[in-house]
């Protein structure tokens, strides 16, 4: 228990609690969103809209083709402030080039793919633009993070959903499905604008950087693509759904039951997002990733078991506060509190340690084995057990990409760095 709470009170002291009761505040509030958007939109227009944004959140990490995650890990390495806002600089620019291109093709692809609901191409092609505003917004926080500002991330985190609320109810309540998508659209857009002065940069002051090579590149387009995989394995239950059943009131019960579930992930996200910068400062002490990686384990196997059983002691009744009649999916959301354990504890640990060794091709090996083995179960599942059977298969998965990436962390470990861990 010792052990426990000097892992706690290390987290503490890097301004982890900003990370987390803004983050708690963040997903309260994404969580409001998401159920103002329910009781403003009737369920078959708002599930259009979700498909096509489903589409479009898998996308998102292209977004640069990962410049973001190489400004995470390579900023991480530079010591002085001058040379992180150099590499800011570099990718804001070189990745907005990039995320427009990406939108360009998405558009043009979305006006000829053939949808059986017309208005999906509209919102996909819609939606698109997000993948830029998205880009910006997130390179703004990683430069947060570098600068070991924690409270300017957690206040630009929590300002983003704070919006998020108020467009979501204006545009919801006045334009219905159009204007949740719009609220999704100029919500990033908006924040970056108010943030981006926060940062302090000198836009006219440039250096050259020798880090800018092809293993630079490389690192960013692997773990772009391990992102892409990530967020393809979580949005292709909906996609699947909506395919196999072709029942969007269905599509909008999955996406409202696995709610809960996928938001605890913040949990492990906060300690990540705090700690990430710190112990890729660290990495080559076994000695100092050794006792993270057991105090990690320790903590998150206790928060995993006891979100479990609150789950099952008031499952239904969160449900309820949905719709009265997602209390008959009780069962579908229990199985997912159980299958996001396996991110909570080992996954999203093991996952990022991969990535601060450079180590990002091995996450996209991971997930896309995964993501193979994912559209297999759920075709057997689905059209078997219906929104059960994507909750089967997406805990199977969590527990598979967790505990594959456990093993790989350990045996790329020891060959770098030739100590036992």
């Amino acid at each position: 228990m010792k052990n426990i709470i000097d892992f706690i009170n290390s987290f503490l002291s890097r301004s982890g609690s900003y990370v987390f009761t803004t983050t708690i505040a963040s997903r309260l509030l994404s969580f409001f969103a998401s159920w103002i958007a329910l009781q403003l939109i009737p369920n078959k227009e708002l599930g259009v809209v979700i498909y096509a944004f489903q589409i479009i959140v898998f996308i998102i990490p292209m977004g640069g083709f990962g410049l973001n995650q190489g400004l995470l890990r390579y900023g991480s390495q530079l010591k002085s402030t001058e040379e992180k806002n150099a590499l800011f600089l570099f990718i804001l620019k070189k990745g907005i080039l990039i995320s427009l291109a990406i939108t360009i093709i998405l558009a043009i692809t979305a006006y000829f793919l053939d949808f059986k609901l017309h208005e999906t191409s509209f919102y996909l092609i819609l939606l698109s633009t997000i993948i830029t505003s998205s880009f910006i917004f997130e390179i703004i926080k990683i430069q947060f993070r570098l600068q070991k500002n924690n409270k300017l991330f957690s206040l630009a985190e929590l300002s983003y959903n704070i919006l998020l609320v108020i467009f979501v109810f204006t545009l919801s309540y006045n334009f219905n499905e159009l204007g949740y998508a719009i609220s999704l659209i100029i919500t990033p857009l908006i924040t970056s604008l108010i943030f981006i002065s926060k940062l302090h940069i000198q836009w006219k002051k440039h250096l050259k950087l020798s880090l800018i090579d092809v293993y630079f590149f490389r690192y960013g387009f692997f773990a772009s693509l391990s992102n892409v995989t990530t967020q393809l394995l979580i949005s292709i239950d909906i996609i699947l759904i909506g395919f196999i059943l072709k029942d969007m009131e269905m599509v909008t019960a999955f996406k409202y039951v696995s709610i809960v579930p996928y938001s605890l992930l913040f949990l492990s996200n906060v300690v990540i997002t705090t700690d990430f910068v710190d112990f890729t400062e660290k990495i080559n002490n076994s000695n100092y990733i050794k006792n993270y990686i057991k105090n990690y384990i320790k903590l998150f196997s206790l928060i995993s078991a006891f979100c479990v059983l609150i789950i099952y002691l008031f499952g239904e009744v969160i449900l309820s506060f949905f719709d009265e009649n997602y209390t008959t999916y009780f069962s579908s959301l229990m199985v997912l509190t159980i299958g996001v354990s396996g991110i909570l504890t080992f996954r999203g640990l093991f996952g990022n340690l991969l990535s601060s060794i450079g180590k990002t091709h091995i996450n996209f090996i991971t997930t896309t084995l995964a993501l193979a083995l994912n559209i297999i179960l759920n075709y057997y599942f689905i059209p078997k057990y219906g929104i059960l059977g994507a909750a089967f298969t997406s805990a199977i998965i969590m527990w598979f990409t967790g505990i594959l990436s456990l093993i790989f962390f350990f045996y790329f470990y020891k060959k770098l760095y030739f100590n036992k861990v």
